[in-house]
């Protein structure tokens, strides 16, 4: 499933961050349009699925005790162009987001291949991904 195949080619691939709505955990029916680092795909019963993690700008490091208290867990990744204002992100290892090719608003940056493999490295603590 998991796979790095970054093609600037406007089309989503594993291994780049594009930007996609993403709801809230706590209210399912509300959410955002944000950065979604895309780690794997598949094919459920001929439907395509993207496998992902959402991004942040906000610094978790400052209140990581109170964050994985609540079960969430961050990993710096740096800067890339999903950001205009080269802010740093942060991406969230133990919720994994499940988009459709629809979902996919459009295509912002790759990440490099080492930080890629050290995120998927990451998240399978908290995912069963392959």
């Amino acid at each position: 499933m998991t796979s790095y195949q970054p093609e600037t080619d406007g089309e989503p691939d594993p291994g780049e961050v594009v930007w996609a709505w993403v709801p809230y955990e706590d209210d399912p029916a509300r959410g955002k349009d944000r950065p979604v680092l895309l780690i794997g795909h598949t094919v459920v019963d001929g439907v395509p699925w993207w496998a992902g993690l959402m991004l942040s700008s906000q610094d978790h490091d400052r209140d990581a005790v109170e964050e994985a208290a609540a079960g969430r867990h961050w990993m710096d990744v740096g800067t890339g162009a999903w950001d205009r204002e080269g802010r740093p992100s942060e991406v969230r290892l133990d919720r994994l987001i499940t988009l459709g090719d629809a979902d996919i608003r459009r295509e912002g940056a790759a990440l490099d291949r080492a930080t890629f493999d050290l995120v998927v490295a990451a998240a399978r603590r908290w995912h069963a991904v392959d």
